[in-house]
């Protein structure tokens, strides 16, 4: 579920994400953190109802698209180690 090398995007044509009013300035860190957590949160409660991820996948998406992968990887790490600071 938070292997990071299986879930690199596929392969076609990927767009940018779309204009978000929570965050309105140049600055997208809190955008690519609230994404990374919303994707994680969607996951969590849709495999608990035994549904499928596929709506997760735009928030999969925005997050590849904001984050630089090492911060991807560091909360991946961090969310397997326990030590994740956001709540999930």
């Amino acid at each position: 579920m938070l292997d990071v090398d299986s879930q690199k995007p596929p392969k076609g044509k990927w767009s940018t994400p779309p204009f978000d009013p929570r965050f309105p300035n140049q600055n997208q860190t809190q955008n690519c953190y609230q994404n990374f957590l919303d994707y994680h949160r969607c996951v969590k409660r849709m495999n608990r109802r035994g549904k499928s991820t596929q709506p997760c996948q735009y928030y999969f998406r925005v997050f590849h698209s904001l984050c630089p992968m090492s911060w991807v990887q560091r909360w991946t790490q961090q969310i397997q180690d326990g030590t994740f600071a956001g709540k999930i």
